[in-house]
């Protein structure tokens, strides 16, 4: 019985553990570490927008059945956000598309 309660919270830790595809951490304006596959584009955009209004925090890019999606540190304010989605150099769509017959 023990080894089904085992089981069972090793695959909700598998399935709720945060993956993102890319992450991105800044620091006082500078990008101090990238981790997965960062764009080069997308990468000297950040650095720019870093350079130009200086922040901290972490962007961390998720990909999902249907669209790639961005999520920002709580410490990164609102037009930082909304420059960094627009150099984003993949479609951010939100809507789910149906299945076709």
């Amino acid at each position: 019985m023990e080894y089904v309660l085992l089981l069972a919270v090793v695959v909700v830790f598998l399935v709720f553990k945060d993956r993102p595809i890319m992450v991105l951490e800044f620091k006082n304006g500078e990008l101090i570490k990238t981790k997965g596959q960062v764009p080069s584009g997308f990468k000297t955009a950040c650095k720019e927008i870093a350079h130009k209004t200086p922040f901290s925090g972490r962007v961390k890019v998720y990909k999902t059945r249907f669209a790639t999606k961005l999520d920002f540190s709580n410490t990164i304010p609102a037009k930082v956000k909304q420059r960094i989605k627009n150099v984003f150099p993949h479609n951010i769509s939100t809507s789910k598309r149906g299945k076709r017959a």
